[in-house]
């Protein structure tokens, strides 16, 4: 991969449609563009940012592929700080992917996915944690989710970080004058100053490492699993949470033997609904592996809806599919209330026992379903509404460097209270430093860009 290729890419999904793009960029954009463009009206020059009609021609037949608008947007002035030109054309399969043959025809090649975002990291438009964003940005399912990305992409997280960092340089400053002139002792704050510096470092790192379950949660959305012995109603479930008869429904145990999945929103919040197989001892093969995929994705659940059938005695069944749930953030949701109970006052107070929430409902008629919404609302966020305030919502890989940062200065502070040696204390806080550098990529590996932008979309 050389900065000094040309590339290009259809930048918006293949189908029928008002109009589709193809994205070029590089030193031969605009020699490619006035090589295949025939604008309307004559001009002298292309200007940098201005719409031009014209008709898109093979050099080589002088046919018209064509009617299309064409925009040349000259370096640093663009999305990748390059010569970048954008042909807006007629959407469908043929004609996007001939006007890409031509393009590639006359000297530039085909995007990698993500590489013109990558572009505008390595020639300084965006940082790391913008460039992450936009992937955000397309896969937000939220509104809540949406605003995260926007203020990522805006660069919130960005100066928040670009703030600590000048915090934690500015006590490896102190440090490394302690180190160099150990004679002159006014020059290096006192320890207890430094150790106060580092403990409220350390409190404000804290506090954005918790914000990652606010990004999870609003964009990626809840991994939501709904388990119980069979002909609990666990489809049902799904079809009356979704509106439509998703999972067929049936009395003959055993009816959903696959994972079945679906997404919808409560209050906005985006759930990813998984009905699985009735957990049961079972000996039809294909049965089994659904029980087996079953407890697999149970494992990797956010949130559990353990469904009961109220009009039947607690059975041995459900205490133990309850049990395979007691790590989890489950709700418990008493199914059929529709028929009389079952439940004896011991069966219920055992499943009081548990601490979960339990919650009544009918997936036949619907009863109670607004309740199990809010329920599973209130679990999801965990009362975490006020941290909504916040425009900073780190992800996973930027939890593991703050977490790496945080250790690195709770050592340092370590090592002050224990006169530990300045060199030491020192390697601490430079170790910080580079793991903030790692957020935004001052500091960063091929395979740590290759892992984020490979996540993107051709031509983006």
């Amino acid at each position: 991969m050389s900065a000094e290729d040309t590339i290009a890419a259809i930048s918006t999904p293949i189908g029928k449609a008002g109009i589709g793009i193809i994205r070029i960029s590089g030193p031969l954009a605009l020699s490619i563009a006035k090589t295949i463009f025939k604008p309307k009206r004559k001009i002298k020059e292309f200007e940098s940012h201005r719409l031009y009609l014209g008709n898109l021609i093979d050099p080589k037949t002088n046919r018209t592929i064509d009617e299309v608008l064409l925009c040349y947007m000259k370096a640093p002035h663009s999305y990748t700080r390059e010569d970048v030109v954008e042909i807006n054309s007629h959407s469908g399969y043929m004609v996007l992917s001939k006007i890409l043959e031509l393009v590639l025809s006359q000297g530039a090649r085909l995007a990698k996915p993500g590489e013109f975002t990558l572009r505008a990291f390595l020639n300084g438009r965006i940082d790391l944690t913008q460039a992450e964003a936009i992937v955000d940005l397309i896969n937000a399912q939220s509104e809540t989710g949406l605003y995260l990305a926007s203020q990522q992409l805006k660069g919130s997280l960005k100066d928040k970080i670009n703030q600590l960092k000048e915090k934690v340089a500015d006590l490896l400053a102190h440090v490394e004058v302690a180190i160099d002139f150990p004679e002159e002792e006014e020059a290096f704050i006192s320890k207890e100053d430094m150790v106060s510096k580092l403990n409220q470092l350390i409190s404000e790192i804290e506090a954005i490492i918790r914000l990652h379950r606010q990004k999870k949660v609003w964009i990626d959305g809840i991994n939501t699993i709904i388990v119980g012995k069979v002909n609990a109603g666990k489809s049902s479930l799904l079809n009356r949470l979704l509106d439509e008869e998703r999972a067929i429904v049936s009395p003959i145990p055993g009816t959903t033997r696959d994972i079945i999945e679906s997404s919808i929103l409560i209050n906005g919040l985006p759930l990813r609904l998984v009905d699985t197989a009735g957990i049961r001892d079972v000996a039809d093969e294909i049965e089994r592996k659904g029980i087996f995929f079953a407890k697999k994705r149970l494992k990797e659940a956010d949130l559990v809806l353990i469904v009961i059938d109220q009009s039947k005695a607690l059975s041995k069944e459900d205490l133990e599919i309850i049990e395979m749930c007691k790590e989890k953030s489950s709700v418990l949701v008493l199914n059929k209330i529709d028929l009389p109970s079952g439940l004896k006052e011991e069966d219920f107070n055992k499943l009081l026992s548990y601490g979960f929430p339990v919650v009544k409902i009918s997936a036949l008629t619907g009863e109670g379903l607004e309740d199990l919404k809010k329920t599973i609302f209130d679990m999801a966020i965990k009362g975490e509404k006020d941290l909504l305030e916040s425009s900073i919502a780190p992800n996973l890989r930027h939890k593991q460097a703050l977490e790496s940062c945080l250790d690195s200065l709770k050592n340092a502070s370590n090592l002050l209270k224990e006169d530990g040696t300045i060199d030491l204390i020192a390697f601490e806080i430079k170790n910080a430093l580079d793991s903030l550098g790692q957020i935004t990529g001052e500091v960063t590996t091929e395979d740590i860009l290759e892992k984020i932008f490979s996540q993107f979309c051709l031509g983006k």
